[in-house]
Order: structure tokens, then C-alpha cells, then sequence
């Protein structure tokens, strides 16, 4: 019972902290108003990608967390948790473009470093941050874009 109510937590942090992150900093008219490139996905597309990914690093979390709850992958995880929970208020609630590009490149790098650290150990929660690393490195082609763009 502990290992499903750990896992529940784990759903509650990643997913309410996005959740809530996602509603505090609502891209609205100045994203809108942005010059975008032909790639950029229509507004829509967000919400379940984010959702999806938010599952994968929930469980990914939990798996390390039974495993080795105070470990270098639990910090690495801790890590990615915060860059990815930065990245909004830094894009979208405080509108900059530039240093928003600076914490996805670092949550791009936080990710892979995560799967490289616990391939060995739990290939499973590896695989699990490869479509999140697949995303965020479309997330960091699109801000990068929007940077030279606007």
C-alpha cells in the first residue's frame, strides 16, 4: 500500500505542480502576438503532450524513489523537476524569450544526463524520459526560434 500511495504523490506533485504552473502563466495574447516558425504546433497539441509526459515523469520519479530516495538519480530528477517547473513563469509569465531558452537547454541537459545516470540501473525510468527528452528538444528548437524570430 505504501509503494501506490508514494506513487500517488508523485502524481500529485508533478502533474499538480504543472497544472497549476500551466494556469498561473496562460500564454495569452503576448505568445499570440509572437512571429512563430511554420513548425510551431497549434495551441492545442500542449495539453495532452504535457499531460503524457507528466505520467512518464511521475512514474520515472517514483521508480527512482523506491530505489534510492536520497540517490545522485533522485537529485538529477529533483533537478529537471525544477527546470521544467522554471520554464513557463520564465517564457511565459515574465516574458523573456532569451533566458527562457537558457533553463529548457539546462532541462534538456538535466534530462539526458537522468537517463544516461540510471540506464544501467533502471532502464525502465530511461525509457520512460525519452519521449520527454524527444519533446523538450522540440521545445528547445521552437524557443530558440521564437528568439531569433521576435
Amino acid at each position: 500500500m505504501h509503494r501506490y500511495l508514494s506513487l500517488l504523490l508523485f502524481f500529485i506533485l508533478v502533474m499538480g505542480g504543472g497544472l497549476l504552473i500551466g494556469y498561473a502563466t496562460l500564454p495569452g495574447a503576448w505568445y499570440a502576438s509572437l512571429a512563430k516558425p511554420p513548425f510551431n504546433p497549434p495551441n492545442w497539441v500542449f495539453g495532452p503532450a504535457w499531460t503524457l509526459l507528466y505520467v512518464l515523469v511521475a512514474v520515472a520519479g517514483w521508480r527512482t524513489w523506491l530505489r534510492e530516495p536520497t540517490g545522485t538519480s533522485m537529485k538529477i530528477w529533483g533537478v529537471q523537476l525544477v527546470l521544467n517547473f522554471l520554464w513557463s513563469p520564465t517564457f511565459f509569465g515574465a516574458r523573456m524569450i532569451g533566458p527562457a531558452l537558457v533553463v529548457v537547454v539546462l532541462l534538456l541537459a538535466s534530462i539526458v544526463v537522468f537517463i544516461v545516470h540510471v540506464w544501467n540501473r533502471d532502464r525502465l525510468s530511461g525509457w520512460l524520459f525519452v519521449p520527454y527528452a524527444a519533446w523538450v528538444t522540440f521545445a528547445t528548437l521552437l524557443n530558440a526560434s521564437l528568439l531569433l524570430l521576435n
